[in-house]
């Protein structure tokens, strides 16, 4: 009831006008009924504030003008009932016109004062409900990812806020017809949309249109427009952001890859798969150029992983507009759009696998074309130059990798030739001692002892003195054999390691246990490495370790040597003190070993050496 009520008090259209009459006359009638019992206790002439009631009400519902008429015959109604003399029209027969007229004159301010506040509250509820229409209007436009989309749903929104069913909201420039007015909406020279309104309706709602809803619209889908640029901006922008993320991740994966001196091989493939898999690839190709116009295919990447691929190890010849020949000339970034003019064997294949476009980056080494990295494409449109410039990245880690690898290399290769030079110095230092200073000093000392024979009796001063010389020569003599064991030991190139370690054994001042399990000769840069690890282990146990005893162990099989020497002292060694565990450490390393020690304080120390065959020639 209440709501019905409402929706009369706030109708923006009037009732019929027959009906006004019908509730006029009713009022009339009503409210005299209502005076007559209303005199005993109030005098007649104040009863005609009653009749303004109906006045109200019809100059509210329909109008001023249908107030105008309800006034006056309320008015004379008054006049004939409640005026004296009662039952009589007193307007030009006394004084009572005058009573009379004040009524109407009241009667009408307050039909003109309804009628007013009935276009103010429909005014007011007109603005609410715009206001409301706005408001759910702006929550879908604003809150939408595409404006356009929204449209429809906003046309009927704002069509039933405005009470104008077919009424629309266009996002283009629409011309107006016959059914339906055109209003544009620009905001300065940009067409935002078009509104379109049913044709014929009055100017007062056309008016209302344009000076209100056209202008507020216009705001609205400004700033919808505003909004989804933005937001397409920053979508733009999380996916280039994301993008570079992963990109930074994938690098710093094959960075920490090289950096952990992973072999070249291992680089490739993980640089093949990565690339792959971030450019969105079908296919990850790595080539190395060789000197006689061919490339080797050294690692690949397939986003199937089918056994489709050319293998690692192949060899192709580099055919012209390749792009292979596109890195080789160019010594830059560059792609290949198509392969129908391509040919050779590599053509083919891509052919067979659908390829329509491929990235090229160069791989240089130390200022050198090494290869390219290759990412071919099924899809039909072109990479990005973002690509390009990841592929470069890529590729600088490659050549990163195999210039590490390269300076490995030629550092153990350096390293095993001044080992080597070393060794083979002290082999001929050792030789020459042997088979000159020392045959000289024994040939002096039989001289010597010859001369001592031959000295008569009577001399005893002279062959005391000859004998001195001879028991001095034999000692020089014997520091000379050991100066000489110590720099190549003999029995090492005779009998091989077994007896040169029982040697070394016997010489120590510490008791050795002694365990060699090696039942042939091993390549001599190997057997003098194990030597000298012992011999130094030994001597730094003698010297420093307080031990009661050590345990050398030598086990060899068919691909490497490992030496263990423990011993049960006081531990504590340290590898950055003292060149001579230095020294070791490089020799055992040159041959691509490794020595590990290990020496807790108090509870001893165990060195452990293994050396491997393969690179020890």
């Amino acid at each position: 009831m209440r709501a019905r009520l409402m929706s009369l008090l706030l109708r923006p259209t009037r009732l019929p006008v027959l009906w006004g009459i019908i509730v006029s006359a009713l009022f009339v009638a009503a409210e005299t009924f209502l005076t007559d019992p209303l005199e005993r206790w109030a005098p007649g002439s104040s009863l005609g504030i009653v009749y303004l009631l109906g006045v109200l009400v019809v100059s509210y519902v329909w109008g001023l003008r249908l107030g105008i008429v309800t006034a006056v015959v309320s008015g004379f109604a008054f006049d004939y009932f409640h005026l004296p003399p009662e039952h009589t029209i007193t307007l030009f027969t006394s004084w009572s016109w005058i009573a009379l007229l004040i009524f109407i004159v009241v009667a009408l301010l307050a039909g003109w004062a309804a009628a007013l506040i009935r276009s103010l509250v429909i005014e007011a509820d007109n603005r609410r409900r715009e206001a409301d229409t706005d408001a759910k209007m702006s929550r879908l436009l604003l809150r939408t990812e595409r404006v356009r989309s929204a449209l429809p749903a906003a046309s009927q929104r704002l069509a039933k806020g405005l009470g104008l069913p077919f009424l629309t909201i266009e996002a283009d420039a629409v011309p107006g017809d016959e059914e339906r007015t055109a209003l544009p909406l620009v905001e300065g020279t940009t067409r935002l949309g078009t509104l379109l309104v049913p044709t014929g309706l009055p100017d007062t709602t056309m008016r209302r249109l344009r000076e209100r809803v056209v202008p507020s619209l216009e705001a609205l889908l400004h700033a919808a427009r505003d909004r989804e640029a933005i937001s397409q901006a920053l979508e733009t922008s999380r996916d280039q952001l994301r993008r570079i993320a992963d990109v930074q991740a994938a690098l710093r994966r094959v960075a920490t890859l090289v950096a952990r001196g992973v072999p070249p091989s291992g680089i490739l493939d993980a640089v093949a798969c990565e690339a792959g898999l971030l450019l969105r690839a079908d296919y990850t190709v790595i080539e190395r150029y060789e000197p006689d116009d061919t490339v080797v295919i050294v690692s690949w990447w397939s986003k199937e992983g089918s056994a489709s691929m050319p293998p690692v190890g192949s060899r192709w010849p580099v055919r012209e507009h390749s792009i292979a020949d596109l890195i080789r000339r160019t010594r830059r970034p560059g792609r290949v759009m198509g392969y129908e003019a391509a040919t050779g064997e590599l053509a083919e294949w891509a052919h067979t696998q659908r390829i329509v476009s491929a990235v090229g980056s160069p791989i240089v080494v130390e200022a050198r074309l090494w290869g390219v990295m290759v990412t071919l494409f099924r899809a039909p449109e072109p990479p990005s130059h973002a690509d390009e410039q990841h592929t470069l990245e890529f590729t600088e880690l490659i050549a990163t990798a195999i210039s590490n690898a390269q300076a490995r290399d030629e550092l153990a290769a350096s390293r095993a030739r001044v080992v080597a030079a070393s060794d083979e110095t002290r082999h001929r230092i050792e030789r020459d001692l042997h088979d000159g200073a020392q045959q000289r000093l024994v040939s002096l000392g039989l001289e010597l002892r010859t001369m001592e024979s031959g000295v008569p009796e009577e001399l005893v001063e002279l062959r005391q003195q000859l004998s001195h010389a001879v028991e001095g020569l034999t000692l020089v003599l014997e520091d000379l054999r050991e100066l000489s064991r110590g720099i190549h030991p003999a029995i090492l190139s005779k009998g091989g390691l077994g007896p040169a370690l029982k040697m070394l054994a016997r010489r120590s001042p510490v008791p050795v246990e002694l365990d060699v399990r090696a039942d042939r000769r091993l390549p001599e840069r190997v057997e003098v490495a194990a030597y000298f690890v012992v011999s130094e282990a030994l001597t730094n146990v003698a010297k420093h370790a307080q031990a009661s005893m050590a345990r050398v162990e030598v086990d060899a099989d068919d691909a490497r040597i490992r030496i263990s020497v423990r011993d049960d002292g006081v531990g504590g060694a340290d590898t950055r003190v003292g060149s001579g565990l230095i020294g070791l450490s490089d020799r055992v390393q040159a041959l691509d070993g490794t020595l590990e020690i290990v020496s807790p304080s108090g509870q001893g120390t165990t060195l452990i050496a293994t050396i491997p065959f393969d690179n020890s020639g």
